[in-house]
């Protein structure tokens, strides 16, 4: 059983940058598109980001974009989310996701999509 364990959470304050980790165990991630979701308190859960399974194909959502970065260490078995520009609305419980999937350069972005989620870790940004 795959399972997704996320870290690099914080407090940061407006136009700071965090860096989001996320370890995959019971599978390798090289078998595995990754995506990024997150859920702010009231609202619906958001897509964020997602990387093919080759980690070739990125797709970001339009609140992320030109801001965020996607990347996968398949050696690692791991994922992460660089956020630069961080904005207060970027305030979240960010969760790692996992589909198994053949296809090397397909991704995915609609949460019922994915097989595997974390715990997810929480992103505070103050203005």
């Amino acid at each position: 059983q795959v399972q997704l364990v996320e870290s690099g959470g914080a407090l940061v304050q407006a136009g700071g940058s965090l860096r989001l980790s996320c370890v995959v165990s019971g599978g390798t991630s090289s078998s595995l598109v990754m995506g990024w979701f997150r859920q702010a308190p009231g609202k619906e859960r958001e897509f964020v980001a997602v990387i093919s399974r080759s980690g070739r194909i990125p797709y970001y959502g339009d609140s992320v974009k030109g801001r965020f970065t996607i990347s996968k260490d398949n050696a690692k078995n791991t994922a992460h989310l660089q956020m630069n520009g961080l904005e207060p609305e970027d305030t979240a419980v960010y969760s790692c996701s996992a589909k198994r999937t053949a296809g090397s350069d397909l991704i995915f972005h609609e949460g019922h999509e994915y097989d595997y989620w974390g715990q997810g870790t929480q992103v505070t940004v103050s203005s």
